[in-house]
């Protein structure tokens, strides 16, 4: 579940962003789109509690996130969130595998090695567990931070651009996993993106009559 009222955030020296209302129930899926530099990032981060907002209300997952600090905050976000973001933050010191850990530990988890290989395998990244970041191409680490931000079955699962730099196979692929992942699990989905093969990809799906659409200026 998000719901936002009169919501909006302002970097210093720019014109304030300001955001429509939204109320989406839990397991909704949510396209968010709009030109580059209309805020889809910034209203990302604020859903992650990883910026708080400048205005406005903002309740994720039963969680008033303006009330959210420090510990309290990043302990939610673990637990709550799936995060994939444009720069993919792979830990270049950690294998393939050990970065999925990372994401199992800091959610309070025992490492998992059999689901982290399973959800690996999924987007056809197995063979590359072992393969350090700067092993990877583009479109193999992006798949990677995929199957992280997806291993937890989170309640709430934000994608900012989660095709860029792949192909309409693996795109394909990645956005099956994700609506899959997302059902499966019932969380919340929304997918910020302006490529549109996305929306194309959606329409196909069983869930297309469920999107919610939210489109920033």
């Amino acid at each position: 579940m998000i719901q936002s009222r009169q919501l909006s955030y302002s970097y210093p020296g720019q014109t304030p962003l300001r955001f429509p209302d939204l109320q989406a129930p839990q397991g909704a899926l949510i396209l968010l789109s709009g030109p580059s530099g209309c805020g889809k990032s910034s209203w990302l981060a604020m859903v992650a509690a990883l910026m708080p907002p400048g205005s406005g209300t903002l309740c994720v997952a039963g969680e008033e996130l303006t009330q959210l600090r420090g510990a309290t905050c990043d302990a939610w976000r673990a637990r709550t969130i799936g995060f994939l973001p444009q720069k993919l933050h792979l830990s270049a010191a950690l294998r393939v595998q050990e970065n999925l850990a990372m994401a199992q530990w800091a959610a309070g988890q025992p490492e998992d090695t059999a689901r982290i290989l399973v959800t690996l395998e999924q987007l056809g990244v197995a063979d590359l567990a072992k393969r350090y970041p700067r092993q990877l191409s583009g479109g193999q680490a992006q798949r990677v931070a995929l199957a992280r931000a997806v291993l937890l079955q989170p309640k709430v699962i934000l994608a900012d651009e989660p095709t860029a730099s792949l192909d309409d196979a693996a795109a394909g692929a990645s956005v099956k996993l994700l609506l899959d992942t997302a059902s499966a699990s019932g969380a919340t989905l929304v997918i910020a993106t302006h490529d549109s093969r996305i929306a194309s990809l959606i329409s196909r799906s069983t869930r297309a009559s469920d999107c919610i659409s939210l489109q920033l200026a």
